[in-house]
């Protein structure tokens, strides 16, 4: 993830906040795709915080360790650490039940901070750590849990603009989705962009497409039903690492890709076209992902959505 270096003022301000241990550090590496590290995370000291850009805002990502000495000064020092919070991500353990009503408790705290600032961004609930082995083991146990937890969060904070989703860092996918719809709610454009897709990927033939950027994020998308859907997105994932292990093979062999910088697979039964494509000079590039039954494409439609999305975001 490109991160830029100085704080800046007019940044869009997204909270991430939860107890110690939850996962929201872990969450921000997926996102990096520095997998590696997550194994030897130490827990967060404080507030971590980084500025990046999405589509063309910055976006200042505030990273709250969730130990209880850090909690109690973030509550003792609101405007500091709350205000002016446009998105806020609370995260909570699930399989941690032990700790989960200590959890409502501090989301509640939470709450209770923005409404004294006067600010009432949405909330987004990550029910994290749902792991595929839950859903095979222990499914209904966990989904009636997650059910009654939300229950209880509306009924106890009275809070409008809550919001739910089950994520885990063995299923990336469930994060690129959730912070990507997330993330999107700030960009006014988000539904011109999706248009265009559509319109490409009609003329193209195309059953589904999405572009991605540097930070595992989708900006637009369109799929041409439920089940493309789910096969590009459980994608993503594989072809950003594909990607990246490309990067470090040119870096350490000195490997040329091919003029077109395209990758081809076949999976499913269907072909996946991905291609890195540069929108602005200076800034890091997108990603199409495409998926189709054959695997001809136009050159000249692939650089029509390029020039497209160029007048679309930087002009």
């Amino acid at each position: 993830m490109e991160y830029l270096k100085e704080e800046d003022p007019e940044a869009s301000k997204i909270l991430f906040t939860g107890l110690d241990g939850a996962g929201k550090t872990s969450i921000i590496m997926v996102l990096k795709r520095e997998f590696s590290k997550i194994a030897i995370l130490s827990p967060t000291r404080g507030a971590q915080r980084r500025v990046f850009q999405f589509l063309d805002k910055n976006i200042s990502e505030w990273d709250l360790g969730g130990q209880k000495s850090y909690r109690i000064a973030y509550l003792k020092n609101p405007s500091k650490y709350f205000d002016n919070t446009e998105i806020a991500i609370y995260v909570i353990d699930i399989q941690d039940k032990k700790r989960i009503p200590e959890a409502i408790d501090y989301l509640k705290d939470v709450i209770e901070q923005f409404k004294e600032l006067e600010i009432r961004p949405p909330i987004y609930i990550f029910f994290h750590k749902f792991d595929p082995v839950l859903e095979r083991s222990a499914y209904n146990e966990y989904s009636n849990l997650t059910l009654n937890l939300k229950q209880d969060i509306k009924k106890q904070s009275e809070y409008k603009r809550l919001y739910f989703y089950n994520t885990t860092i063995y299923d990336i996918s469930s994060i690129i989705r959730a912070m990507s719809e997330i993330l999107l709610t700030l960009y006014p454009k988000s539904e011109l962009i999706n248009k265009t897709i559509k319109e490409f990927s009609e003329k193209l033939g195309a059953e589904g497409v999405v572009i991605i950027d540097d930070n595992s994020l989708q900006i637009g998308s369109y799929f041409k039903n439920d089940e493309i859907k789910t096969i590009l997105d459980s994608s993503t994932p594989y072809f950003l690492t594909l990607n990246d292990s490309f990067k470090v093979a040119e870096d350490k062999a000195k490997i040329i890709k091919d003029p077109e910088n395209n990758v081809l697979v076949q999976r499913y039964d269907k072909y996946f076209i991905f291609k890195q494509i540069s929108l602005k000079e200076g800034i890091p590039p997108y990603y199409l992902l495409l998926v189709k039954e054959e695997p001809k494409y136009n050159k000249e439609d692939i650089e029509s959505l390029t020039n497209l999305l160029q007048e679309i975001l930087y002009k």
